[in-house]
């Protein structure tokens, strides 16, 4: 029985020592060599701060839309609605996303609109959409701001990420800062 249960207490400290001690402490050594010093990147608008990686609501025609979130954008509370692809509540609430989109974007065919724009992460909270996802909002939002569609095409090229090292990851756009540059206009 010695033999057995002070190897498996022994193992439980070691284990405890590097899971609650160790590792966090590197961690957070890690994330103070970022720009931020770990606490995320921030953008400011008009005199207030917002967290660029934390998604954010944008419904108005005259802005982007951001990708719908199941936590209503509710950082403390991150997470999917962990309903199924055939759950009918959830195929409901994808249906409604895509009758609004549809009529905030006439012209729009249902088979163009990118999955991003009518379902939420996992998370809930992600900041970005993909270019086709920003492109094909291009028209709703010239109109909305008597802009031409061609110079709010350039703002998203301009604020299309590409992938890291140039193959790690999608080209992505982050709304919050496309919708900020937009208002500088």
């Amino acid at each position: 029985m010695k033999t057995n249960i002070f190897p498996a207490i022994r193992l439980t400290i070691v284990t405890l020592l590097f899971f609650c001690v160790v590792y966090p402490a590197v961690v957070w050594a890690i994330a103070q060599m970022t720009p931020d010093g770990g606490r995320g990147e921030t953008v400011s608008a008009d005199g207030k701060r917002y967290y660029a990686n934390i998604g954010q609501k944008f419904t108005a025609d005259r802005f982007f839309n951001s990708r719908p979130s199941a936590v209503e954008y509710n950082a403390a509370g991150s997470g999917g609605s962990n309903k199924g692809p055939s759950n009918p509540e959830y195929l409901a609430v994808v249906q409604a996303r895509i009758d609004t989109f549809l009529m905030h974007n006439p012209g729009v065919d249902k088979k163009d609109i990118p999955v991003e724009l009518v379902t939420a992460s996992g998370s809930g909270l992600d900041p970005d959409i993909s270019p086709k996802a920003a492109l094909i909002q291009v028209k709703r939002v010239a109109a909305a701001r008597k802009v031409s569609e061609q110079r709010v095409a350039q703002l998203v090229s301009e604020h299309t990420e590409k992938p890291l090292l140039g193959m790690f990851g999608p080209e992505k756009v982050n709304v919050l800062s496309l919708n900020i540059a937009l208002e500088k206009l």
